[in-house]
């Protein structure tokens, strides 16, 4: 059942987000997808790759920007709608407000760096010449096991220190 604040098309980006993230799984990247929607159409998709791109910024927000921005030869991105698996960055905050997206819906929270909700609440700042509308919650829990099992699979990988 969809929170009162989430539709159904909500939903159905999420859902496109979500399979994105568990691309970047598969390529050992920390599970994290998005989707620009416009018009209800997907106009860019991203997924983070960091590490197979040598790209300290490209988390899944900035790469679903690039894609938006190019298919559109615009870089701001007006009346769009950001799915994305996980609370955002600063960074990624940061790309949003220039882009102009008006709203981000993300599923699950980020405690320790989540600027949208879980720690410095930026879209609360009044200094912005950008204001956007943000929900969470969006299919959170599929989200957050995508994240354990990536990070639990991670370390059962890895070689236990001796001490």
């Amino acid at each position: 059942m969809l929170h009162s604040e989430f539709s159904e098309d909500d939903a159905i980006f999420m859902r496109q987000a979500l399979e994105l993230a568990a691309y970047a799984s598969s390529l050992n990247e920390v599970p994290v997808g998005a989707v620009l929607v416009r018009d209800n159409t997907i106009i860019g998709e991203g997924w983070n790759a960091p590490i197979s791109n040598h790209d300290a910024s490209h988390h899944a927000e900035i790469a679903a920007i690039r894609d938006a921005c190019n298919a559109i030869q615009n870089y701001r991105l007006p009346g769009t709608t950001l799915y994305v698996t996980l609370e955002p960055c600063t960074m990624c905050f940061g790309a949003i407000i220039h882009a102009r997206i008006e709203r981000v819906i993300f599923a699950a929270k980020e405690p320790r760096a989540g600027v949208l909700e879980s720690q410095l609440r930026l879209p609360e700042a009044t200094f912005y010449n950008h204001q956007l509308t943000v929900v969470g919650g969006l299919h959170a829990d599929e989200s957050a096991t995508l994240l354990q099992q990536f990070f639990q699979a991670r370390r059962s990988a890895s070689p236990q220190k001796s001490e």
